[in-house]
């Protein structure tokens, strides 16, 4: 099995866990699926699904990448069509008595990592991903950002677009810094901003 250079793109939505416990079965069966084919169907630069993960979708992709102008836009595609459709699925299931609460519990995080040595392999009618750099982008849905709408760019992957200054690409809030030491892949350096300006005053 042979690695290969890889985007990887983890759109993931935040407070799922509590919505699929304090909603009734019927509705968050409705909106979950909903709201993961609105990330599918708004993957405007050529990304690939690997994995559906509950309530996240693993993108990936190989050979040309985006410009990190046009990496940055993707995911604001995803997270502004996201609320959109957030708002709607609000107003269709209206008479549900929990239909209130979707955009006050549900959220949006994307974590980029560029990973140098990914393997694909085929599982049954699935691309299945191997490697560290997929156990490293996995473990950053977990991390030390206080925050629960965010876009995570690795270390890896700011290396990649090394030729871009990353701070200037935002007209909507401030880039920050921080690191967390993981468990067999020692600390992790990245980078978030706050989505939430794209779509809250």
């Amino acid at each position: 099995m042979k690695g290969s250079p890889m985007l990887i793109c983890i759109p993931d939505i935040s407070g799922f866990t509590e919505f699929m416990s304090e909603t009734d079965f019927e509705l968050s069966s409705k909106i979950i699926p909903a709201l993961l084919n609105q990330i599918i169907y708004t993957n405007k630069i050529g990304l690939k699904v690997s994995e559906i993960e509950g309530d996240a979708v693993l993108f990936f992709k190989t050979g040309e990448m985006p410009s990190l102008q046009e990496l940055i836009e993707q995911c604001r595609i995803f997270y502004t069509e996201f609320y959109k459709e957030l708002d709607a699925l609000r107003e269709k299931y209206k008479k549900n008595k929990d239909a209130a609460s979707i955009p006050e519990i549900l959220g949006l995080k994307i974590i980029l990592h560029y990973g140098k040595e990914i393997a694909l392999t085929k599982v049954g009618n699935s691309i299945k991903l191997f490697g560290e750099d997929l156990i490293i982008a996995h473990k950053l849905l977990k991390n030390k950002v206080r925050m629960n709408e965010y876009l995570l760019f690795t270390e890896g992957l700011t290396n990649f677009y090394k030729e871009n200054n990353l701070d200037d690409q935002f007209d909507w809030g401030s880039l920050k810094q921080n690191s967390t030491e993981y468990e067999h892949v020692g600390e992790i350096n990245y980078s978030y901003i706050n989505l939430k300006p794209l779509v809250k005053p």
